[in-house]
């Protein structure tokens, strides 16, 4: 496990970088209307894994670009939540078809900082972390692409 722990640790850190008064990005509620049969474009996340009933879960979605992926304000959308240990589950609405990442945090002790040892991460398409890719896997391997309705994804959290 330990050697999974300094990737994780990175992984963590690149999730929770400042995004102040650059973030030209809109927090949203998590409005499960908008991911009903009929509507879209948007993204119906499922998150599995989430260690603890604590702190808070944080989603973000990202233009799938090599300019824009993981860029501190570059954010499109967050919804901030209470974790739920377990299951929880989103609706992250896109404003046009096309190609997308998403990024969830969660921050256990609900400081607002990063704290490597017990905060937890996720990525669409669960891509593996590893010391090659400092914990900042590639946009090509998060990507995925959005159509005019609802595209569902699962994302495992990850933590050390």
């Amino acid at each position: 496990m330990l050697k999974f722990a300094a990737p994780i640790a990175l992984s963590t850190a690149l999730l929770v970088a400042p995004v102040t008064a650059l973030s030209a990005g809109q927090t949203i509620s998590n409005n499960m209307n908008q991911c009903r049969s009929g509507n879209g474009p948007a993204v119906l996340v499922n998150v599995s894994g989430i260690k603890e009933s604590s702190g808070k879960l944080r989603v973000q979605s990202y233009r799938g670009t090599k300019e824009e992926w993981l860029k501190s304000g570059a954010w499109l959308h967050r919804i901030e939540v209470p974790a739920k240990a377990g299951s929880m589950t989103f609706c992250m609405p896109i404003n046009n078809a096309g190609t997308y990442g998403i990024a969830i945090r969660h921050d256990v002790n609900g400081n607002g900082k990063t704290d490597i040892s017990s905060d937890g991460g996720g990525m669409s398409n669960n891509p593996s972390i590893n010391i090659f890719n400092l914990g900042k896997p590639s946009y090509k391997k998060t990507a995925f692409s959005v159509g005019n309705g609802v595209k569902s994804i699962n994302i495992t959290m990850k933590y050390m």
